[in-house]
């Protein structure tokens, strides 16, 4: 069971949960940029959730089938059709020997997911099978290409309902290493302040932008270097925002304003260039609940999948089913 790439958007790679323990060595934990949209894809295809998925930033591609495999599509709404029948997003489907699922544009948000029955098979590196483009680990999938399942015989035709964060919003923040650093003044401004997501992103981060004048630190050109991680908001020279991603580098100088709580990170990642964004300090008590009750909502996922009811007028083989049986007289009215 496998699909092969006929087509493809730039910049799609193989991701999972990523590679944590290494950044003593250098090395930052990549892994799905929305890891909300991991989990809702492992709830439709009953598997685990550090099943590796391919990851589509903004645009998907063509697949065609190789045996039977079983798929779902979560995270960013993409138009997506199989043998060019539109098909439901977050949700999972059959593709049989030869069929061809297209995947078009997202609709909204940025990263939108692929899942196999079973996962994607691509080749383990220090335990997990995520492209790290920066650190030369795998590299993006290109046309011709295979993705071969690691098994699974999950069934297609469920659904799954999805949390809305795809349009930008507000993210939840922590105080951080430097934020000391920031007057009151700026960083009650920075609270007030309406982003939007700039042209600036990939996975490495993304950069905020607003009107008015930047943001600054008192002697932040005196800041050494240090570890930084996923969620982190670096202030850049410009004074602009900069929320770091999962292929962020593990040490920097630029002082952080506030880190993103993990639960939140989807939000962040999922937002499409131009999206406003608000920034809200949250007390690390409030944080610790919010990601708990973040975490909970994800073990209960498995639980969430419906029957997906699909559309008469969309079934090529509709005559094939036995939709009555018996035979119902209209005058007969019986004893």
């Amino acid at each position: 069971m496998s699909l092969i790439v006929h087509s493809i958007g730039p910049a799609c790679t193989v991701q999972d949960q990523g590679r944590p323990g290494y950044l003593d060595q250098g090395l930052s934990r990549s892994g799905a940029a929305d890891l909300l949209a991991l989990h809702e894809g492992a709830a439709l295809l009953g598997q685990r959730p550090s099943c590796a998925a391919l990851e589509m930033a903004g645009f998907g591609g063509s697949f065609e089938a190789v045996g039977a495999v079983n798929i779902a599509l979560t995270g960013a709404p993409m138009q997506a059709s199989i043998d060019g029948a539109q098909v439901a997003w977050n949700a999972s489907h059959m593709l049989t020997n030869g069929q061809v699922l297209t995947i078009g544009a997202a609709r909204q948000g940025t990263y939108g997911y692929l899942h196999i029955a079973g996962g994607i098979d691509a080749p383990l590196m220090l335990g997990a099978r995520a492209t790290h483009l920066t650190a030369n680990i795998g590299r993006a999938v290109t046309p011709g290409d295979m993705l071969p399942a690691s098994g699974g015989k999950a069934a297609g035709g469920y659904k799954i309902a999805s949390t809305d964060r795809f349009t930008g919003g507000s993210l939840r923040v922590i105080a951080s290493a430097q934020t000391g650093l920031f007057s009151a003044a700026t960083l009650e401004r920075l609270e007030h302040t309406m982003f939007h997501r700039g042209a600036r992103a990939n996975r490495m981060g993304m950069q905020l932008d607003m009107d008015g004048p930047g943001f600054a630190a008192e002697g932040q050109l005196n800041i050494l270097s240090e570890v930084i991680t996923p969620g982190d908001i670096q202030m850049t020279g410009s004074g602009n925002p900069f929320i770091l991603l999962p292929e962020c580098q593990t040490t920097g100088g630029y002082p952080r304003i506030a880190t993103v709580i993990p639960c939140d990170l989807p939000r962040a990642a999922q937002a499409p260039g131009g999206a406003p964004l608000r920034l809200q300090f949250v007390t690390l008590e409030e944080a610790l609940a919010l990601q708990a009750a973040f975490e909970a909502e994800l073990a209960r996922l498995p639980t969430r999948p419906e029957p997906l009811v699909r559309d008469p007028h969309d079934i090529s083989d509709l005559l094939s089913y036995q939709l009555v049986s018996g035979v119902v007289s209209a005058t007969d009215q019986g004893e």
